[in-house]
């Protein structure tokens, strides 16, 4: 089978073009390779350096989709504070993005078109855990941009007929996760500031929730997305652990003193409900944060 992957030179879609390569299919990536690194690449995979949001380079995307069965499209500019700090630059990559991806995928009559969404798209609520029905309410330029990538997958299910599913991921975590730079997760930030001697950075009291996922159940849930039968119609599924802890809990397992810094504009707390995945997907998380980082060893 033959599959596009954007952004597989990035965290999660590296992890997804190592899991396709192993299973024998024919895999082809594309990235631009400004947050995407050389070294996360497959040589078993097609690499094609192509930026997706510029409609100039329409023809070379359609040429890549000829026969493709799945596009999973995980390219975009990640993480809410620096989409607060480059609101331009974030909507020219993500919402001009999924357009030509999408469109590009209709006219080379892709089967099924899996994106990747965020939880962030739920914003601040008090209503937990999140169930794919409730109202979003995002208060980022990266949650409004991922918000209306869903919409734009279930528009064009509606309109041209591809099947598309949108995946919410909550707080991802594991290898090849980004460690430092703007695109870093508060687990590889931690780490990062562990292995170098220095105090990790907490931003408010550090009692804020998480609902931490492993990247491989996030590959799993992209596979099964691809291929479940009961998926396709442009729903919307949340992807996580069904469980949530403290930053506080995540700082205490990797060791270190700790610094609590002012507050930035986030959620307090965030937990899904996973039964919508469960049931259609047959998909259950299986790796949990507390364990993963008992396991890692960095001490």
């Amino acid at each position: 089978m033959k599959y596009v992957v954007t952004g597989g030179a990035g965290f999660i879609g590296s992890n997804l073009v190592d899991k396709l390569v192993s299973k024998n299919h024919e895999v082809h990536v594309i990235d631009n390779f400004i947050t995407g690194k050389n070294e996360n690449c497959n040589r078993k995979a097609q690499y094609h350096k192509i930026d997706i949001s510029d409609i100039d380079n329409f023809s070379k995307i359609k040429k890549i989709l000829f026969n493709v069965d799945t596009v999973f499209h995980l390219a975009a500019l990640a993480r809410v504070q620096p989409s607060i700090l480059n609101p331009v630059k974030y909507e020219l990559n993500n919402s001009i993005g999924i357009i030509n991806m999408l469109k590009s995928s209709e006219e080379m009559n892709v089967r099924r078109f899996v994106y990747s969404s965020s939880s962030s798209v739920y914003g601040p609520t008090e209503k937990l855990p999140s169930l794919e029905l409730d109202l979003p309410n995002p208060i980022s330029p990266y949650a409004n941009q991922k918000y209306y990538g869903e919409l734009c997958c279930k528009m064009f299910h509606q309109l041209y007929g591809i099947e598309t599913v949108s995946l919410r991921y909550f707080n991802v975590f594991g290898e090849r996760q980004n460690i430092g730079g703007a695109y870093a997760t508060v687990i590889g930030i931690f780490i990062d500031q562990f292995m170098n001697g220095k105090s990790l950075t907490i931003n408010g009291d550090g009692n804020q929730k998480r609902d931490f996922t492993y990247v491989g159940d996030v590959v799993r849930a992209n596979i099964l997305s691809s291929t479940s039968k009961k998926v396709g119609k442009g729903d919307v599924l949340n992807i996580g652990s069904g469980e949530n802890v403290t930053i506080n809990a995540i700082a205490n397992l990797i060791g270190s003193k700790k610094i609590h810094l002012d507050p930035v504009n986030e959620p307090y707390a965030n937990l899904a409900n996973i039964s919508k995945a469960k049931d259609l997907l047959g998909w259950e998380p299986l790796v949990r944060v507390e364990d993963w980082l008992k396991d890692l060893k960095i001490n």
